[in-house]
């Protein structure tokens, strides 16, 4: 079962409203899809999201990445030399996150499928259902908090709320919100890196004092301000969670020595694929740190992939996978069941995709 080619193509999903946060704004997904075939006639694939804010890709770097530099260092090598084909993909170029993690899930889609077995049971298979958050996009108060409720009505019962944009009006925005949502609702705040040390200290110690009930509070300051992460997290009772702080097991190790974060999200686009995400789960249940699995734009291709590797490890609490739910249709038949806040794992091999 040797991978014999290699193809990308275009994955395309509309989404229902547009997505909104500090960094960007989007109204359609245009990511990269991986089919990896092998000499059995077998097929993997993968998608790779270009979030040029955060990993710094495009398309068309992660096509000239797939195409030009991965696709030769894994061709002709059989699936069930997993390790050796991870650690190809990993080696043959410095960064591009996104575009070794298409290529591994396609990989780890292929593996399965030889061991005739749903990827997440070879994992680990430590549970088959999950809860994901939905998120509120960053607008004026009135509209988020309309998003709110119409997001509670769809079945959600955990919110990531998206500030950072206006750091004046952020606190306005989680109040009504919760105000309007009720007590019940779990309500998680990212700010995509939007505010400084100070205005977070103050943000988080305002919705502290007017008991708000914040889960936790995502990536408030520059990634690579650790020194500010350590001195937001020091001083609010509120949970803070690294994202973009943390891409590498490097990372999540410097991120939980310095005290820089209490939780990290882990995210395929960011580690490069599941082999390094793994890595990372490692690390934090080695050191009594949960962790977030979390998704960039991504459609239900890569999202399931991150649905396998959550069901697979206990130390993941939280999950973030609200692509699909964002989308106004799937561009892909079969793999996880994605009912309003539920993820349900299938007992089809591979990735669970009917191709």
């Amino acid at each position: 079962m040797k991978i014999t080619d290699v193809k990308v193509s275009l994955v395309e999903a509309p989404l229902i409203t547009p997505f909104k946060t500090a960094l960007r704004t989007v109204h359609s997904i245009q990511n990269v899809m991986v089919i990896l075939t092998t000499d059995d006639g077998q097929i993997g694939i993968g998608e790779a999201a270009p979030t040029h804010v955060i990993t710094g890709e495009t398309l068309g770097s992660l096509k000239y990445a797939i195409e030009e530099v991965i696709a030769p260092v894994i061709k002709g090598i059989d699936i069930a030399e997993i390790a050796v084909l991870c650690e190809r993909v990993d080696r043959c170029l410095y960064q591009n996150t996104s575009a070794k993690a298409a290529v591994e899930m396609a990989l780890y889609d292929l593996w399965a499928k030889k061991y005739q077995a749903p990827l997440y049971q070879l994992l680990g298979g430590y549970r088959n259902t999950l809860k994901t958050d939905i998120t509120i996009s960053v607008n004026d108060s009135v509209e988020m908090v309309n998003d709110s409720l119409a997001a509670v009505k769809r079945g959600f019962s955990i919110l990531k709320v998206k500030v950072g944009k206006d750091p004046i009006g952020d606190v306005e925005r989680v109040v009504n919100i919760r105000e309007a949502v009720g007590p019940d609702v779990v309500l998680r705040v990212d700010a995509n890196q939007g505010w400084t040390p100070k205005q977070a200290v103050s943000i988080i110690g305002q919705l502290e004092d007017k008991g708000v009930q914040i889960e936790l509070i995502e990536q408030p300051v520059h990634y690579s301000d650790l020194v500010g992460m350590q001195y937001v997290t020091q001083r609010t009772q509120t949970p803070i969670l690294a994202d973009e702080s943390v891409f590498s097991p490097k990372q999540a190790i410097e991120v939980i020595e310095k005290g820089a974060a209490d939780l990290i999200n882990i995210k395929l686009m960011k580690t490069g694929g599941i082999s390094k995400a793994q890595q990372i789960a490692n690390i934090a249940q080695a050191n009594g740190v949960q962790c977030m699995i979390g998704c960039m734009l991504e459609t239900k291709i890569s999202v399931s992939a991150a649905a396998h590797f959550a069901a697979a490890n206990q130390i993941v609490t939280m999950v973030d996978l609200d692509g699909p739910s964002l989308c106004v249709k799937d561009p892909i038949e079969g793999g996880p069941i994605f009912e309003g806040e539920c993820i349900q794992m299938v007992e089809r091999a591979g990735l669970g995709f009917l191709i």
